[in-house]
């Protein structure tokens, strides 16, 4: 959701609520909550320029453009993948030079995400899921295959996975995690309307992928992004009027806990939208977290939680971003050009032309904020 920009002068100082964590499995008893207003505010960061962007969507002269997702091409880095959705069409799939792969014409999906899973019949491919707001009573997953030779993709289906006799619901934020029990494919995470996040497995039934409803947390305002750390099996949800909430997902209930909340201590002013996982093959890890209301991009580092640093994408002949909804960010061999790995922004003004996606180096980002 797009928020009003104010800039101040000087930092507005924040409210004094505390952050109430609650949970709900499986019905709604009760929602994450704080109290004291968030405040517009323009926080200082390090500029780092874009390398590169994606072809406009083709959804022009409105909000289109929203949630990058990355595949890594592990046998050539250079050839890896982007995919982008415009919420008023479809997905787009993107190379690295930014020109269009593949488009998939399917309907108003909203974020998107990908896993690498293995089939019972033991093959591997690349399943991409999206929150589909189509119907907006009735929230569903739409599932594709990625060719990661081709670019190409093939539609799945779209599935429901709410029990019956729901009340009328609208997807909106979508994230994916690994499986958590035997003969799973996946986890996913469709952020409701209402701030309810629903956790599904994504399994394999009558020769289809379904999505078979888990168990519910209820944040008590408007949340759209999320992300789940594989490694640490943890889901961070951004409620995007307060703060970023941490959600372990190795219990038998969804308890949020309290990660970091919009105001100067936590560089984060509202909205609070796209969430990624940076993590480093020796385990070393950050959150990163759009700070939409201020154009800017916050890291956290995972194990102590403290603010690493905050960027703005600006600079270079290819121009900064704005109003940023949806971030991915991969690290690891991309090519020459993003030789430690490559982030993904999307830009809500990219005027004249319509909306599209930004690409820049994490070794650039590493280096603006002084990371070793």
């Amino acid at each position: 959701m797009k928020a009003a920009f104010t800039n101040l002068s000087g930092i507005v100082k924040q409210g004094s609520g505390a952050l109430l964590p609650a949970l709900l499995l499986g019905a709604l008893g009760g929602c994450a909550t704080t109290g004291g207003a968030p405040a517009a505010a323009m926080l200082p960061a390090t500029d780092v320029p874009a390398q590169a962007e994606t072809d406009p969507v083709g959804t022009a002269n409105v909000d289109a453009a929203d949630d990058p997702a990355i595949w890594r091409n592990a046998a050539d880095p250079a050839a890896s993948l982007v995919l982008g959705t415009d919420k008023k069409a479809g997905l787009y799939v993107y190379g690295l030079d930014g020109k269009v792969r593949d488009f998939a014409a399917a309907g108003a999906l909203n974020n998107a995400d990908l896993r690498e899973v293995r089939f019972a019949d033991g093959s591997q491919r690349i399943l991409v899921g999206a929150s589909d707001r189509t119907d907006r009573a009735e929230p569903r997953i739409a599932l594709f295959a990625l060719d990661g030779a081709t670019g190409k993709l093939a539609a799945l289906g779209s599935e429901t996975f709410l029990p019956a006799g729901h009340a009328p619901a609208e997807a909106y934020g979508f994230c994916m995690g690994s499986p958590l029990a035997r003969d799973e494919l996946a986890r996913a995470y469709v952020v409701l309307n209402d701030g309810s996040v629903a956790e599904s497995r994504l399994v394999e039934k009558d020769g289809r992928i379904a999505a078979d409803y888990v168990r519910l947390v209820k944040f008590a305002t408007q949340s759209e992004g999320c992300v789940v750390d594989d490694a640490g099996k943890v889901l961070f949800v951004a409620e995007e009027d307060v703060g970023i909430w941490k959600v372990p997902l190795a219990g038998a209930t969804l308890v949020a806990e309290p990660f970091a909340r919009v105001g100067a201590q936590d560089g984060l002013v509202a909205d609070v939208e796209g969430l990624a996982i940076a993590r480093e093959s020796g385990g070393r890890a950050w959150l990163v977290a759009s700070s939409q209301g201020d154009n800017a991009y916050a890291l956290f580092d995972l194990s102590s939680g403290k603010l690493s640093g905050r960027f703005r994408i600006n600079g270079g002949p290819i121009g900064g971003t704005s109003d940023t909804d949806g971030i991915e960010v991969a690290l690891g061999d991309f090519g020459p050009q993003f030789p430690e790995g490559l982030m993904v922004a999307q830009d809500g003004d990219n005027a004249p032309k319509a909306q599209n996606f930004k690409m820049l180096s994490w070794r650039a980002i590493r280096t603006a904020l002084g990371i070793q």
